[in-house]
C-alpha cells in the first residue's frame, strides 16, 4: 500500500497567485514590495522597495538557510542517533546524527510582517502568522552583497547595504505610485505546456526597464524587456529575439540568451511559482499586463498544517502535520521538479501527496491539478519524515 498524505488546512491562497484579481489597469502598483526600512542609525526610509537587481512583488521568494530545525526534538530519542537513515510512517528520514541545520527557508514576500537583521549574514524573519524563523545566509538575499533600493517621496531612490539596516517592516502598497515601469507578464511555452502569469527572466528581469543583454554582429546591446515581444531559443548559443515594433534580432554571448541562462520564474496561479529551465524552454511571449500582480493584503497569515496520513501498512493518523519535520504552516512551499521545470506550490493548493517511487510523489492540487514531481526533499527519499501531532 502506498502512503498518502490528505491535507486539510481550511484555507485557500489561490486568489493571492494570479494577476486579474487583484488589478485590473497596469497602473495599479499595489503588486509592488513596499515597506519601512529602519536603517542601525534610527533613520526610516519608506517607499517602493526592491532586493538587490531581483525581488520586486509580493510573490516573489525570499530565501536564507534556516538557523534550526526545531521539530528534531519531537522525533523519538531513539531515533535520532548516528544513523545514515531512518523511518517514519513510510518515509525515508536524510538526517544524520544531530543535525539541526541547513535547511532552506523559501517564503513569498507577502507572507512576511517584517525581517529583522540580527548580524553580518543573519536575521529573524516574521511570518503574518507570527512565526518567527531565524536565518543565516544561504542565498544572496541577506548578508554583505545585499542591497536593499527604497523609492523614497522626498528623497527619491535610496540603496541600503544590510550592514546598515536594521529592520525591514512591510506595508501594503499605494495603488498610485509613480513608478515608470511595469512587471513582465506573458505566456512561456515548454515542452510540458504552456505557463501563463508573471514572469521573472533569467531570475532576474521582472521589471519592464531592466535590460536583456546580448551580442550582435553590430556590437553588444541593452533591450529593456518592456521592449521586447517574444524570446525563442536557437540550440544553446543564441537566441531569436522580436521586439515590439517588429524588428527581429539573433543574439549571443550572454546568458540572457544562451544555455547559462539560470532559468525563467512564472508565477502561475494553478501552481504558485514554477521555474522553467533553459533546456525545458521554448518561447517567451510578452504582453501588457493585468495590474501589478496580488496585493500585499491578499496574501493571509497562514494556519498550521492539518491532515490524516495514511501509512504503506494501512495504519491512518490525523492531526497537525509537520512536513518533512520542517514545514508546518499552509503558506509554506511544496517543492519539486518534472523534467527540467521545479515547482513551488503553497501548501494551502496542496489535497494530497502519494509516493509513487523511491525518488517521486504524485502530487494532488485543491484546482483538480494533478502532477507528478521528484528530487529534492518534499517529493522523494530526503524527505526528511512527517510528524503527525494529535
Amino acid at each position: 500500500m502506498r502512503s498518502t498524505i490528505l491535507l486539510a488546512l481550511g484555507v485557500a491562497l489561490s486568489s493571492a497567485l494570479g494577476g486579474a484579481s487583484t488589478a485590473s489597469a497596469a497602473s495599479d502598483t499595489s503588486g509592488l514590495l513596499y515597506g519601512r526600512v529602519t536603517t542601525t542609525s534610527g533613520q526610516e526610509h519608506e517607499g517602493r522597495l526592491r532586493w538587490g537587481t531581483e525581488e520586486c512583488a509580493w510573490g516573489d521568494h525570499f530565501n536564507g538557510s534556516k538557523a534550526d530545525l526545531p521539530w528534531l526534538d519531537e522525533v523519538p530519542t531513539d531515533q535520532r542517533g548516528r544513523r545514515h537513515t531512518i523511518n517514519l510512517f513510510g518515509f525515508e528520514i536524510g538526517i544524520h546524527g544531530e543535525e539541526r541545520s541547513g535547511r532552506q527557508l523559501i517564503a513569498r514576500f507577502g507572507d512576511i510582517d517584517r525581517i529583522d537583521v540580527t548580524g553580518r549574514n543573519d536575521a529573524v524573519v516574521v511570518l503574518k502568522s507570527g512565526r518567527r524563523i531565524a536565518v543565516d545566509g544561504g542565498s544572496n538575499d541577506l548578508g554583505d552583497d545585499t542591497r536593499i533600493t527604497v523609492w523614497e517621496a522626498s528623497l527619491g531612490q535610496v540603496d541600503l547595504e544590510w550592514r546598515r539596516i536594521d529592520r525591514i517592516q512591510f506595508r501594503s502598497t499605494p495603488r498610485d505610485l509613480p513608478v515608470d515601469a511595469h512587471r513582465l507578464h506573458g505566456v512561456v511555452h515548454t515542452d510540458q505546456g504552456e505557463f501563463r502569469g508573471w514572469i521573472q527572466w533569467d531570475q532576474d528581469e521582472c521589471l519592464s526597464t531592466d535590460v536583456l543583454d546580448g551580442e550582435t554582429r553590430d556590437g553588444d546591446l541593452e533591450i529593456p524587456m518592456g521592449n521586447i515581444r517574444t524570446i525563442e531559443p536557437r540550440g544553446r548559443r543564441s537566441s531569436r529575439v522580436v521586439l515590439r515594433d517588429g524588428r527581429e534580432l539573433v543574439l549571443s554571448g550572454t546568458n540572457d540568451v544562451d544555455s547559462d541562462n539560470r532559468g525563467v520564474f512564472v508565477e502561475d496561479e494553478r501552481f504558485g511559482r514554477v521555474l522553467v529551465s533553459w533546456d525545458a524552454f521554448e518561447r517567451a511571449e510578452f504582453s501588457d499586463p493585468p495590474g501589478s500582480g496580488p496585493a500585499y493584503d491578499t496574501f493571509a497569515a497562514g494556519k498550521p498544517l492539518r491532515g490524516t496520513v495514511t501509512t504503506r501498512g494501512g495504519r491512518r493518523l490525523t492531526g497537525r502535520l509537520v512536513f518533512d519535520l520542517d514545514e508546518e504552516g499552509s503558506t509554506e512551499l511544496l517543492n519539486g521538479e518534472r523534467r527540467g521545470i521545479e515547482y513551488s506550490i503553497p501548501f494551502a493548493m496542496v489535497a494530497s501527496v502519494t509516493p509513487t517511487g523511491s525518488d517521486r510523489s504524485r502530487i494532488e492540487l485543491t484546482n483538480g491539478e494533478v502532477l507528478e514531481l521528484e528530487g529534492g526533499a518534499d517529493v522523494g527519499k530526503g524527505n526528511a519524515g512527517i510528524l503527525v501531532l494529535a
